[in-house]
């Protein structure tokens, strides 16, 4: 080694010394995290430990405590829908519901489809959107039914005279013990439901939807990262991303776009009525936020992906609002 090669090693190891001791005393300086969680939105939300409390499914957003932040006083509407004819699968509370408050504010008529025995969330959902001066039109009935599926959309078509905008958000989710306890009835009802409601709303509705119209599922960060006590759920929100971008490319021709908004731990009736008392209490907590989101901070990717002023250029993509990323 030459005089030179050497000067030039040492002078590299003497900077990264210099540099490891700059970052030291740096760590030194720097503050503990704050305790608490994430707060960046209009108004202040609710954060773990909540009250203990578990439903019966298919749950219930008028039971919940505390009650689901789904009106978004903060939000004002500009048009982005004026005009325009939604129909919201499970719009009769949590994300559904707010997406309906808003598509109405955005100038939107709304037609919710919701399991029939829930009609006391439901009729919450349709004086909401007719507080927003808009008409809604509430359909009981089962999306895992074909013929059902067909007639809610000729329903809506026959009521308002068309149909731009199709929201699939309808979900049955309910944890498994252990993979070996997952029953046929466990996987053929939430298969049914997560992924046979989606294809027939979808295929009811696509006949209707003219260029420039929209179909926003609803998937989850479970399909993107999985999850040990929802492998079932997991699974067909998963198909659901896949569903998203194959329907979103065949439809290209037909000018119809087609994309899903992935959310992480939302609040609503879903998970109480799936998780176990004390789980629920810590919902949300193990995000980088450090807290579940409220239905109203999810609610506004849907206006986005649905209004051809905003989203004209966007099809087939999966939007992830999951309260951050955890870094290693």
């Amino acid at each position: 080694m030459t005089d030179k090669e050497t000067f030039m090693l040492g002078t590299a190891e003497y900077q990264q010394r210099d540099i490891q001791e700059q970052v030291a005393k740096a760590d030194e300086k720097t503050p503990e995290p704050k305790e608490g969680a994430m707060q960046a939105g209009a108004r202040r939300y609710p954060e773990p430990p909540l009250p203990r409390q578990h439903q019966a499914k298919p749950g219930s957003e008028s039971a919940l405590d505390p009650a689901p932040m789904y009106d978004a006083p903060f939000y004002r509407g500009s048009g982005k829908l004026e005009g325009c004819v939604a129909i919201i699968t499970g719009g009769d509370s949590g994300i559904g519901r707010s997406v309906a408050v808003l598509f109405a504010r955005e100038g939107a008529d709304v037609a919710i489809v919701y399991l029939g025995e829930e009609q006391r969330d439901a009729e919450t959902s349709r004086r909401a959107v007719e507080a927003e001066g808009r008409k809604c039109l509430l359909i009981p009935g089962d999306v895992r039914d074909r013929d059902f599926c067909m007639d809610a959309v000729a329903r809506t078509v026959g009521t308002f005279g068309k149909l731009d905008i199709l929201v699939n958000n309808a979900a049955f989710q309910v944890h498994a013990p252990s993979f070996e306890e997952l029953t046929p009835e466990h996987f053929d009802q939430t298969l049914k439901t997560n992924l046979y409601g989606y294809f027939f709303m979808a295929q009811a509705a696509v006949p209707h939807l003219a260029p420039g119209s929209a179909i926003v599922n609803t998937g989850s960060v479970t399909g993107i990262m999985g999850n040990k006590d929802l492998l079932d759920y997991s699974m067909t929100k998963g198909g659901i991303h896949a569903f998203t971008r194959s329907l979103a490319t065949h439809l290209i021709p037909k000018g119809i776009r087609v994309n899903a908004v992935a959310p992480g731990p939302v609040w609503t009736p879903l998970n109480p009525s799936d998780k176990q008392a004390e789980k629920v209490a810590e919902f949300g907590a193990d995000t980088p936020m450090k807290r579940p989101a409220q239905p109203e901070e999810i609610a506004p990717a849907y206006v986005f992906l649905a209004s051809k002023q905003c989203s004209s250029y966007i099809t087939g993509e999966i939007l992830p609002i999951i309260g951050g990323y955890a870094g290693g």
